[in-house]
């Protein structure tokens, strides 16, 4: 176990990294005008949020705000991009932008801790150091 909590800030980033792709490879397939915040973003990409801040948390032992930032901050990221793909093609596409980061901001971040939180409770049920 030492290892892996030696490892953890590359832990963390690596799921941040993976959590980026999951949520955006669908997100930015679909096309612009259809594009629907909050809806637009749940799906598997979501799940795979939740599950490694869960996982990072409760078996790596990564620490909680580290972990519920980093791997939340994957949400607005993949939609940073999409805006800046979107406006680099097309300048008047994403007009109500700053929305768009908040709203993706509050479902990335609520999934992280939500998911960090229960890692939390179950790294102290199974008897790991806080």
């Amino acid at each position: 176990m030492p290892l892996l909590r030696k490892h953890s800030v590359s832990i963390l980033i690596a799921c941040s990294v993976i959590a980026f792709f999951a949520v955006g490879m669908p997100y930015w397939s679909i096309p612009y005008g259809r594009i629907n915040l909050p809806s637009s973003l749940l799906g598997v990409g979501i799940v795979v949020v939740f599950t490694l801040a869960l996982l990072s948390r409760a078996v790596v032992g990564t620490n909680f705000a580290a972990t519920w930032l980093l791997v939340g901050s994957a949400v607005p990221a993949a939609v940073i991009a999409r805006i800046f793909y979107d406006v680099s093609a097309a300048p008047t596409n994403h007009d109500l932008w700053p929305f768009e980061v908040l709203i993706s901001a509050f479902v990335g971040y609520i999934v992280a801790l939500a998911a960090t939180a229960l890692g939390s409770l179950l790294k102290h049920s199974i008897g790991r150091d806080a």
